[in-house]
């Protein structure tokens, strides 16, 4: 599955994307090549966000000239996330990425500023054009209710969580919701924070068997598993032109019900938490 609908916007966008966290450690001009390489291999759904340090600069050189080619998504950051505030640092992110408007516009995590503010701004800027969707990140169940009860239905593009191998804990209800309500769920860090499964490990083991058995990576296989359910879409960062292309393999990756089977019971999702993970 290469594409498919984001949410309630009727766009078609990739499964696999690019996140852009951290990418400004990178070198700069690798981390371009990073993107550009993505982009070439299908990987156009484009994540980043105001508080990535360089992030939006570094997306701005590297979609220069691809810009009808990508569905480009930031964030802005609660403290800014007024009215007021809300366009502000919406203007700014689109200084910074060299373009007009964005696809889609979420809100980082919930905040002390009323929702009612901050969804009021992002309606100012889609009825502008600045932004042609809105969303949100680090949404649990009872904050996605909270913005639907304001909004109404169909407003809310998708709600970006924490999803890898390791922590799943959004499939008690999380997906289901954003399922039930046509909202899109973006998984961030696929690979964790820097624990993905060791080859040698028993994780690791099942990872590479399926991954030998479709001539794949291990990483692959992973997003693969992350990208099953319908409504879900996976934003893997790298600084590596060469990693991009790799990642680009999961869009026709097809794993079979004894492969999932098998991962899931290796990676079993656990209990429901009392607050969302986001680290």
């Amino acid at each position: 599955m290469d594409a498919r609908s984001f949410g309630s916007t009727g766009e078609r966008v990739s499964v696999i994307g690019q996140g852009t966290w951290r990418i400004d450690g990178s070198l700069w001009a690798e981390a371009v090549a990073a993107l550009r390489a993505g982009v070439d291999a299908g990987l156009t759904h484009i994540d980043t966000a105001e508080m990535y340090g360089d992030g939006e600069a570094i997306v701005g050189e590297a979609i220069a000239g691809l810009r009808e080619e990508v569905f480009l998504v930031s964030k802005v950051v609660p403290g800014n996330a007024t009215r007021r505030g809300v366009v502000r640092a919406c203007e700014q992110s689109l200084r910074r990425l060299r373009t007009d408007r964005l696809d889609c516009y979420l809100l980082h995590w919930p905040g002390n500023h009323p929702l009612e503010e901050t969804i009021a701004g992002f309606e100012d800027l889609r009825r502008d054009g600045k932004i042609l969707s809105w969303g949100v990140s680090n949404f649990d169940v009872d904050d996605l209710e909270a913005a639907l009860r304001i909004a109404g239905p169909y407003r809310i593009a998708c709600n970006q969580v924490l999803y890898h191998l390791r922590e799943r804990s959004i499939e008690h209800a999380v997906i289901p919701w954003c399922a039930a309500n046509g909202v899109a769920m973006v998984g961030y860090s696929p690979f964790g924070s820097g624990d993905f499964p060791d080859p040698t490990s028993g994780d690791g083991r099942l990872l590479s068997r399926i991954a030998e058995a479709h001539g794949t990576t291990p990483h692959a296989v992973a997003l693969a598993f992350l990208t099953r359910l319908d409504n879900t879409f996976t934003i893997p960062k790298t600084g590596r032109a060469a990693r991009a292309a790799e990642n680009a393999t999961a869009r026709d990756l097809a794993l079979d019900e004894a492969e999932i089977t098998a991962l899931d019971a290796q990676f079993p999702r656990g209990r429901r938490p009392k607050t969302l993970p986001m680290l």
